[in-house]
């Protein structure tokens, strides 16, 4: 085509204002949607628990989560946990060049996606081995999963989720 040369386009009528409707919703899924007066993103929330394992001597080990007469046995693939020091920087600004190591704290973390958690108690068992097999924890706890809110208040739910923590002793609490 030519430079200068115009286009016309025509449309039945109601179809422009169709037209302008879909653009504004295709601009507010793109863009979020606004939450205390600041853009949203559309990050998501992964449903389900996080496990932190502060007592060294666990290797494997074995979950189940229960609610309204359902169990369900999601695999718990437990990895080494490691901890931020040394910070270093050179200076204050945004320029500046900061510098840190992760050293491991011999414990183990895993996070255990339960797609139809809900947000109200559940029981979760937890049996937890060390490196010859032995049965190290074996524990019942009620926890209660939480609404989380990955872009931030006000800009919606993304799922329950909730923590366990397996201290030093092998106790069993609520994160």
């Amino acid at each position: 085509m030519a430079a200068g040369n115009l286009i016309t386009v025509s449309f039945r009528p109601g179809t422009m204002r169709k037209l302008v409707v879909l653009g504004a919703l295709l601009l507010t899924a793109a863009c979020g949607d606004v939450g205390a007066g600041r853009p949203c993103t559309a990050i998501g929330a992964l449903v389900g628990l996080g496990v932190d394992v502060e007592l060294t001597t666990v290797e494997t080990g074995a979950i189940e989560v229960c609610w309204d007469g359902k169990c369900v046995t999601p695999e718990l693939h437990l990895s080494p946990s490691s901890k931020t020091v040394g910070e270093t920087c050179t200076g204050d600004s945004p320029d500046s060049v900061c510098g840190a190591s992760a050293v491991p704290t011999g414990g183990k973390h895993a996070y255990v996606p339960v797609p139809d958690l809900p947000a109200k108690p559940v029981t979760v068992t937890l049996k937890l081995a060390d490196k010859a097999g032995k049965t190290v924890v074996d524990q019942q706890i009620t926890v209660t999963p939480k609404m989380v809110e990955p872009n931030g208040p006000g800009c919606g739910t993304g799922g329950p989720q909730a923590g366990v923590v397996v201290a030093p002793d092998g106790s069993v609490r609520e994160e």
